[in-house]
């Protein structure tokens, strides 16, 4: 396969890594997932397709010294400790949302039409020959679900639509309005998120029930959003700021950009007319991309550049242009 011989490490995590190293298995990479201690652990990863497990204590001196040996002699290093977002699935009593079309077209669609790309670029300096990638948007968010298809077991999805853990059905992953108009997400997943919440919100967590007490649930939603209805966005900013209860702002687009996390990160740019996007991702560390800060070109802008730079004599373009095969567009200067 593509990626025979490349080896890789996967540190255990959430679903993000998972699928990445899973994907890297599926196209023939050796994958190692180097799981926490103790060995008695339940596996929690559902996308450990084609991988083979280490359990190593990264928490102690030795453990970590074997880990780095091990990136001596692996191609890659996947590290999970980031969290991801899940697509809601629709909420309770509502008719199912039509996903943006991030999830198809984009996800699906175009970047693993690019993984799809590079691998077969990786594979090219192997086998010298080229190959046709056969990128559908359907079969690709398909892939990109698989953590949905191969958690069913698990009981993640088992109850109705709004009414599971991940689809706004707990009252610890969901989204609540302030009383200035805005909202808050929320997705406190593990006890010790969930814990911080509970004391960011004034509550005391010995008076309430259990935190997967399924049909506690609803009341609980509504005690969570009575109380972030009581301060403004800002303010509980303010209070979650700096803590590990997985609260954070629900921005708006003109928001985004000015973020202090986005700005120490600087993962927005700007081209020459000012027009703000986010900055290429993944950031390579000794190749990063460089992005064009230009205005996206008109249609025919550099036909003759182009032509000529590709051998093209002048008199083949005059010939090409006069019989209309060819266009040239002047960029008509703002008055």
């Amino acid at each position: 396969m593509a990626l025979s011989g490349v080896r890789v490490l996967e540190l255990a995590g959430l679903a993000p890594a998972p699928l990445c190293g899973m994907i890297l298995a599926d196209f023939g990479a050796q994958v190692v997932r180097v799981d926490r201690t103790p060995r008695s652990a339940v596996a929690t990863d559902v996308q450990g397709r084609g991988k083979r497990s280490l359990a190593l204590d990264l928490k102690r001196p030795p453990g970590a010294a074997v880990l780095r040996r091990l990136c001596c002699q692996a191609d890659v290093l996947i590290e999970p400790f980031r969290h991801g977002v899940l697509s809601k699935l629709g909420r309770k009593d509502e008719n199912p949302y039509a996903p943006v079309n991030l999830l198809a077209d984009f996800a699906g669609g175009g970047v693993l039409c690019a993984m799809g790309i590079v691998t077969a670029l990786y594979e090219r300096t192997k086998s010298g020959k080229g190959q046709i990638i056969d990128a559908s948007m359907v079969e690709g968010v398909a892939y990109l679900s698989s953590f949905l298809w191969k958690s069913q077991n698990l009981g993640l999805w088992n109850r109705p639509r709004g009414e599971n853990l991940l689809d706004s059905g707990a009252p610890f992953y969901e989204t609540y309005k302030t009383s200035d108009g805005k909202f808050m997400a929320v997705g406190a997943i593990e006890p010790q998120f969930y814990e911080q919440l509970i004391k960011g919100l004034g509550l005391d967590s010995d008076k309430l029930p259990s935190q997967l007490s399924f049909s506690d649930w609803p009341k609980m939603k509504e005690k969570f959003a009575s109380i972030f209805a009581q301060k403004t966005q800002a303010e509980w900013c303010s209070i979650f700021d700096g803590t590990d209860a997985c609260v954070t702002p629900v921005l708006a687009f003109d928001e985004v950009a000015s973020h202090q996390h986005n700005k120490q990160r600087s993962s927005f740019i700007k081209n020459d007319q000012e027009e703000i996007s986010p900055r290429p991702a993944p950031l390579l560390s000794r190749t990063p991309a460089v992005p064009s800060f230009k205005r996206d070109p008109f249609i025919g802008e550099h036909t003759e550049e182009i032509l000529l730079e590709y051998g093209f004599t002048k008199q083949e373009i005059a010939k090409l242009y006069s019989d209309k095969v060819i266009e040239f567009s002047e960029p008509k200067a703002n008055l």
